[in-house]
């Protein structure tokens, strides 16, 4: 009888917590400390996503580019110092943007709730939030919070870890095995190209010298290419084209039409149908609802790769500089 009654308290209390804990976040993490604090989160990504419809895409990648350097630890918001180069100003983040919505949603939450709420949980929700907003999308992910700051950034950890644009499959495979990501992630979230524009420095290697002879990928289709070459010389680092042509202000499956098509952008686009397993995810992701409910799962996954909970790291008071 005592048992049960413990049971029955553990189960009410856990509710009370908000439950599904996952690495140590869980569901409605600030109920107590900061009960608004997902709702601001939410209003001022919004009212940034009205002004600025191509924020989702710069969030979602940015939260990315957050998690596969010493997991989602809000590290890719902080400045360099004198002392240290921040991942922000590594190659592969000096194109990121939506740094002022996530200053203005953090001095918006610590207005009502000081020192409560992370810097990296701002970013998760934001991501999440700008999908939902932009795209009427009332079932994108479910975001678990009770993440804390890093207070480490280093460009050579944001080199080493981010996957790239130029990269293999067997590279993109180990970037994600790294993370605790399997290929199956890999591809759905690679999904998030679905949405956003590229740079053309980060694809003219495929139209113009693809193995160092002055050749284009065979592996692209002429016609896309040829389209690619008319917006993109060969050194323009400024440019930027469409993801995922003719949708790319549309969250769809469109892309993994696109993939089979062979027009995927990058060369790490069209390296996920060099793999048999992977070309296999890509066929079932081409329907809408597959991709939407896997697209929520691994986004859940990459969420909680290696975060810092409990007393570790910190709760930053401005995201773009650790506490003094």
């Amino acid at each position: 009888m005592k048992l049960n009654v413990l049971l029955m308290v553990f189960l009410v209390l856990s509710s009370v917590l908000g439950g599904s804990l996952a690495g140590g976040l869980r569901k409605n993490f600030y109920r107590v400390t900061c009960p608004r604090a997902e709702d601001i989160v939410r209003e001022v990504t919004s009212e940034n996503v009205a002004k600025n419809p191509a924020l989702p895409a710069k969030l979602l990648r940015m939260h990315f580019h957050d998690c596969f350097v010493r997991g989602c630890d809000g590290s890719v918001l902080l400045n360099s110092t004198a002392t240290t180069t921040a991942e922000k100003d590594a190659i592969p983040n000096q194109t990121l943007s939506g740094f002022d919505a996530i200053d203005a949603i953090k001095e918006k939450v610590e207005s009502e709730c000081p020192g409560v709420v992370s810097c990296a949980d701002i970013l998760a929700l934001a991501a999440r939030d700008s999908i939902r907003y932009k795209y009427n999308k009332k079932d994108v992910w479910e975001v678990l919070t009770g993440r804390r700051d890093g207070r480490v950034s280093l460009l050579t950890e944001a080199l080493a870890n981010i996957p790239s644009p130029f990269s293999n499959f067997t590279r993109l495979k180990q970037n994600f095995a790294n993370k605790g990501l399997n290929v199956h992630d890999l591809v759905v979230l690679s999904g998030g190209h679905t949405i956003g524009l590229g740079h053309c420095n980060a694809f003219t290697n495929r139209l113009y010298n693809f193995t160092g002879k002055g050749d284009q990928d065979p592996s692209l289709d002429p016609i896309y290419a040829a389209f690619l070459k008319s917006k993109c010389a060969p050194n323009d680092r400024v440019t930027t084209v469409e993801m995922d042509p003719n949708s790319s202000l549309i969250f769809d499956s469109n892309y993994y039409k696109i993939l089979k098509a062979n027009k995927g952008l990058f060369q790490s686009d069209a390296a996920l149908l060099t793999n048999r397993i992977a070309r296999s995810t890509v066929e079932q992701l081409v329907h809408q609802y597959a991709f939407f409910k896997e697209f929520a799962q691994s986004m859940k996954r990459m969420g909680a790769v290696e975060v810092l909970t409990g007393t570790a790291g910190e709760i930053r008071k401005k995201c773009w500089v650790v506490n003094s």
